[in-house]
């Protein structure tokens, strides 16, 4: 199918954003939007937005990506992932008037993108459903668990970590004293985590952790949701944690029609071009049965 790349500039907040759809001949009612996740621009890493969005042109389905403010190509000062929401709005209006035939649009986001997609799902009727890409639900108390569990328990079968004791290369008190602050900062309770201090990912205001925020979200949004999870991936990981334990989240779940995918191998931003194409299908093969449920 031929795919038309059409760049052009829209507004929010009175900043100038940039954004290109990839236009197929024959359109489907139903695109989807890339958004952004990280401090990063419309490409995404390994240039996965870009082929992501033509990949689905190619196939019929109109895709858009853009930069946030402060980002790219676009104007203004940078914002925290949380103040994107406008920038999303924005985008979801300049998408639907550059296609008239445009019905409703699949919210796409990995990482801090997907959480940004999370939120803002339920205010907006035109999003016919969430592809949320390795979760980003960090709080110092999450982390730390998170690195406990996965880190430390693989280190115990590491084989260099034996060879480095037996060495005397094992620094015994710069290790345990880490090992402590993490057990502190994972056993903080409820309500006392606060969000990552180290990240302005974390800064973004409202009542509630992140997670829960997210969680009390989708319990709104109650539409399709695909989650596209790496195997090989502590964000991955310390969402799934969150998600067994947490009774928001249970909830939320049980709430929505909810779809898996996991790619043992990959990494975060899936670095593997097979690992790029395989999210790139399942996408694909998830938005088409959206259209097949209109």
């Amino acid at each position: 199918m031929t795919v038309e790349e059409l760049p052009f500039f829209f507004s929010c907040g009175g900043e100038s954003l940039l954004g290109i759809i990839a236009r197929p001949s024959r359109p489907a009612p139903v695109g989807v939007l890339v958004i952004v996740g990280g401090p990063q621009y419309r490409v995404g890493s390994h240039r996965q937005f870009l082929l992501l969005s033509r990949m689905l042109a190619a196939h019929g389905v109109p895709c858009m990506r853009f930069d946030y403010r402060g980002m790219g190509d676009s104007t203004g000062p940078a914002q925290g992932f949380e103040q994107a929401l406008p920038d999303v709005s924005a985008a979801m209006g300049a998408f639907m008037d550059r296609l008239p035939g445009l019905e409703r649009v699949v919210l796409w986001g990995l990482c801090d993108a997907a959480s940004v997609a999370c939120l803002y799902a339920p205010m907006d009727s035109r999003v016919a459903g969430l592809v949320l890409v390795n979760p980003w639900v960090r709080t110092e108390a999450t982390a730390a668990a998170t690195y406990l569990k996965h880190y430390y328990v693989r280190r115990l079968g590491d084989r260099d970590f034996w060879m480095k004791l037996a060495r005397g290369e094992w620094r015994p008190t710069e290790s345990l004293g880490a090992f402590a602050r993490l057990v502190g900062k994972a056993l903080q309770p409820k309500g006392q985590d606060g969000e990552d201090g180290a990240s302005s990912r974390a800064t973004a205001p409202g009542p509630g952790s992140l997670p829960d925020r997210m969680a009390a979200s989708l319990a709104r949004f109650r539409g399709p949701v695909l989650f596209v999870l790496s195997g090989n991936d502590y964000t991955a990981k310390e969402f799934m944690d969150v998600a067994r334990v947490s009774k928001r989240w249970t909830t939320a779940l049980a709430a929505c029609r909810v779809a898996w995918k996991q790619l043992p191998e990959a990494d975060h931003t899936f670095s593997s071009a097979a690992h790029r194409d395989q999210v790139a299908a399942w996408t694909l093969e998830w938005v088409r049965a959206i259209c097949r449920m209109r």
